[in-house]
């Protein structure tokens, strides 16, 4: 892995934790639901090694939770 491949992988880590967060301390209901779909695709593309589209998946999780 080269360093830039390193750093959007870090920078993914970092994002997926700030929203996880945020979906931890969220009211229950449907914007939580909402934003957890998000959240776990954007896991799934993250394993698959596609950060652009897990990116994308956070950007919408966090906006459900707003």
């Amino acid at each position: 892995m080269n360093e830039e491949d390193q750093t959007a992988e870090n920078q993914t880590v970092k994002h997926m934790a700030s929203v996880k967060a945020a979906w931890d301390n969220a009211p229950e209901g449907p914007k939580k639901a909402t934003a957890l779909k998000h959240y776990q695709a954007a896991e799934k593309a993250h394993e698959a090694e596609n950060d652009e589209e897990a990116y994308n998946e956070l950007k919408q999780a966090s906006r459900a939770l707003v």
